[in-house]
């Protein structure tokens, strides 16, 4: 197929590639949280904008600022069209490029994939006790949640879903404050408050019980589930975990008591300003998987509820009390779910250093090392899923 016109959209020759797309667009897959969005579509040859609604999609000629962009070559465009399964893996191989809000531009690539209910991507909106919890989840099998870092999204776990949805159900979520997911200005934003939503998440989900993946402090929200619901755990897989440190800084403590979370209600944030400081901060940030990454971090930050729940959460880390009868390493022996640990080498965030502090407070417990920083998943997806898979299988 080439890469053909089918007809005008206003006085611009819209591209046959695209209409193939829209044609298997199926709404149902697609959880438009703020109502109607508009896609920007690029090829080489112009762009296009989808708009869609939760009956279906049309294209149009673009115009104003788009919801979500994504752009190809023409090439890649006609792979997609010819079998819409290539869009995901066209993402994967970074030939198609997703921009601004990742979770609707992969919505999109997944509702014209035309792919099964049951096995393809798609996207909802769950009850918790803290809120709507937004959740992207593939595959059918033995359930798989997957629980963000801070600042992170369910996105985080793409590379998860792709690798582990063929043998079982994968789901990533938004942890209340992030993302896609309701933020409410009087959560508590600590381990415990976040794994109270998850739990509420596995019942709305119909889940009785559920293996657990977690990434930094969605690692350290995992092994809170596991403490305080260690019925409802299989196995436990922490990635670079968010644990509490053994010796705190006296210099930050008066630090921690101020009100940063609730400046953050009017610390004005333009995203001109934001975002290239954001960028330049992370290495990486004008490309690639951290660029979209970055992309959405800025969508929640730039929202005066989500600075708030960031804030409120950062702190509630380094909150976290390491001793005493109700610290973080004294409960943590008494973890039951079985846990494997993967550190990375060259973290910066969770030193590998807090591996030695684990094996002798959780003998039993399995460890990774990986030449990687703080996101395995992402930057050793291979080693790090093939370990996973392997883990999981073995009760």
């Amino acid at each position: 197929m080439e890469l053909l016109t089918a007809g005008a959209v206003g006085s611009v020759e819209r591209p046959l590639a695209l209409d193939g797309l829209i044609g298997r667009y199926r709404a149902e897959l697609v959880d438009l949280v703020d109502g109607p969005a508009r896609i920007r579509l690029r090829t080489s040859n112009g762009e296009w904008d989808a708009r869609l609604d939760d009956y279906g999609a049309e294209l149009t000629v673009a115009e104003g600022r788009p919801d979500a962009v994504i752009s190809a070559d023409d090439a890649t465009w006609r792979r997609i069209a010819l079998d819409g399964r290539e869009g995901m893996a066209a993402f994967q191989a970074r030939r198609l490029r997703v921009r601004h809000n990742l979770h609707l531009g992969i919505a999109f690539i997944a509702a014209t994939s035309g792919g099964e209910l049951t096995s393809g991507l798609r996207f909802a909106s769950h009850h918790s006790p803290h809120g709507r919890i937004s959740t992207m989840e593939a595959g059918d099998g033995p359930p798989l949640v997957c629980i963000p870092g801070l600042g992170g999204t369910k996105a985080s776990f793409l590379t998860t879903i792709a690798a582990l949805a063929p043998s079982r159900r994968v789901i990533s979520i938004d942890l209340p404050g992030f993302g896609d997911s309701d933020k409410p200005l009087r959560g508590r934003y600590d381990a415990p408050w976040f794994a109270e939503a998850v739990i509420g998440l596995f019942d709305s989900l119909g889940l009785d019980r559920a293996d657990l993946i977690g990434n930094s402090m969605g690692g350290r929200v995992a092994l809170e589930v596991g403490l305080c619901a260690p019925e409802r755990v299989g196995g436990l897989v922490l990635l670079s975990p968010a644990m509490a440190w053994l010796r705190h800084d006296r210099t930050l403590a008066w630090l921690l008591q101020l009100p940063v979370s609730r400046l953050g209600l009017i610390q004005p944030t333009p995203r001109a300003l934001i975002e290239p400081i954001v960028r330049r901060l992370v290495g990486g940030g004008a490309g690639g998987w951290t660029a979209a990454g970055v992309d959405e971090f800025l969508r929640t930050y730039c929202t005066a509820s989500g600075r708030f729940a960031f804030y409120e959460s950062a702190r509630n880390i380094f909150r976290d009390e390491p001793h005493g009868e109700d610290g973080f390493w004294s409960r943590l022996e008494q973890l039951a779910p079985r846990s494997m640990f993967v550190w990375g080498r060259q973290d910066n965030l969770v030193p590998i250093g807090f591996m030695r502090h684990v094996e002798r407070v959780l003998p039993a417990a399995r460890h990774l090392e990986l030449d990687c920083g703080h996101v395995p998943q992402m930057e050793r997806p291979q080693q790090t899923h093939a370990a996973v898979e392997e883990f999981l299988a073995h009760r």
